[in-house]
């Protein structure tokens, strides 16, 4: 299976819902989903964005062969659908959900037009996550072309630290409390979850990390 992954560092859900502007609040709703339910198909018409209130969702499509592609699994605070705001007019991905209690906010396309042409700022700030989020997905597209399965688990690691690690005072090790299962990474990264589950022990044994379900720890520097 082939997988890109990609993280943002800013919870949009508090810069972008439009419960937060006034002139919109009134006619605002949020949409909920169960796991594996679809919030949009591939070839559906691409008139909103959606925000992540709260759970997750999978980003993907299906190859001729009906193999499935992972792009990413988004949570809390992340926006998707976003090449809508470029004029894409149909989808070429589908969005489904993988939580039982998924709440997204839809956005229309005039409407998120309407905010970036009366907001300077706002826009300036919409252009800049398009922007990275492009970054990234390039540069994480080259290491699932061109680099192995430890290589893309360390690098996924160190940007797992930088969103949701913090320094443990009495170790000096990096703590990562992060929403992933291992299904999770072992999907985002381009492999199965029994190889990911041996390529984490081994991590362990030679004392590089240690985890459990509900966190990574980082013994000593990746290079």
């Amino acid at each position: 299976m082939k997988n890109i992954w990609f993280f943002d560092n800013v919870n949009l859900f508090n810069l972008l819902c439009p419960h937060k502007f006034k002139e919109y609040q009134k006619c605002h709703t949020f949409d909920v989903y169960k796991k594996s339910d679809y919030v949009y198909f591939a070839e559906d018409a691409a008139n909103k964005v959606f925000l992540i209130q709260k759970g997750k969702v999978k980003i993907g499509y299906y190859t001729e062969e009906g193999e499935e592609v992972v792009n990413a699994i988004l949570t809390k605070g992340e926006l998707f659908g976003e090449k809508a705001i470029l004029g894409e007019e149909k989808r070429n991905e589908f969005a489904q959900s993988l939580d039982n209690s998924t709440s997204i906010c839809p956005i229309g396309i005039e409407t998120m037009h309407d905010l970036m042409r009366d907001n300077r700022t706002f826009s300036l700030k919409i252009y800049k996550f398009l922007g990275l989020r492009f970054k990234k997905l390039e540069r994480r597209l080259q290491l699932i072309l061109f680099k192995d399965t430890k290589t893309r688990f360390l690098e996924f690691t160190k940007e797992l630290c930088e969103e949701y690690g913090y320094d443990c005072e009495k170790t000096g090790d990096k703590i990562i409390v992060h929403p992933y299962t291992q299904k999770d990474i072992a999907s985002l990264i381009g492999t199965s979850r029994s190889n990911l589950n041996v390529l984490m022990n081994e991590l362990k044994e030679a004392s590089i990390i240690n985890f459990n379900r509900k966190e990574l720890r980082i013994l000593q520097e990746i290079a």
